[in-house]
């Protein structure tokens, strides 16, 4: 391995936007590798740039943490991902991003004419819970009237 491709955690931080404890976590998940310098110092291969990039993106878009995990274990760990690697895992959440995309359209819908509609009234509202009908029913924990999709916890939770 050429000297060239070892970065310092400084410089991935600087590079990747990610805060140092955020690769220490992220090593940690088993996300990213480092290796160790002769002081004990973190050293980075270059390529681990694009798993970070990667990283951020999924998160952004709202998969979980074990989300990205299993689509980064699909990457191969012996050299730099190549575009047909990227595609690849791409299409494993494509379909994510549209059930995503079909909800927040719901929801962006459902906000305009709630607020449009000059009701004005919880009763009638259909984001509404009147009489709280939703501790009765079997819904999911949270905020049980939004798309499962929208529902799923942050990426950076458990």
């Amino acid at each position: 391995m050429d000297k060239h491709d070892v970065l310092p955690i400084g410089e991935i931080v600087q590079r990747s936007g990610f805060a140092a404890s955020a690769l220490r976590f992220y090593e940690s998940e088993g996300l990213i590798e480092a290796m160790r310098s002769g002081g004990g110092q973190r050293r980075y291969q270059r390529s681990v740039l694009r798993r970070l990039a990667f990283i951020r993106a999924a998160s952004n878009v709202g998969l979980t943490l074990e989300e990205i995990k299993d689509e980064l274990s699909r990457l191969p760990s012996n050299r730099t991902p190549t575009k047909s690697d990227w595609h690849r895992i791409s299409q494993h959440w494509r379909g994510r991003l549209d059930e995503q995309i079909v909800a927040l359209e719901r929801l962006k819908t459902g906000l305009e004419s709630c607020i449009g509609c000059g009701c004005l009234s919880l009763q009638r509202c259909a984001f509404s819970n009147p009489g709280d009908w939703v501790a009765s029913s079997d819904s999911a924990p949270g905020a049980g009237l939004l798309p499962d999709s929208l529902r799923k916890p942050h990426p950076t939770r458990r």
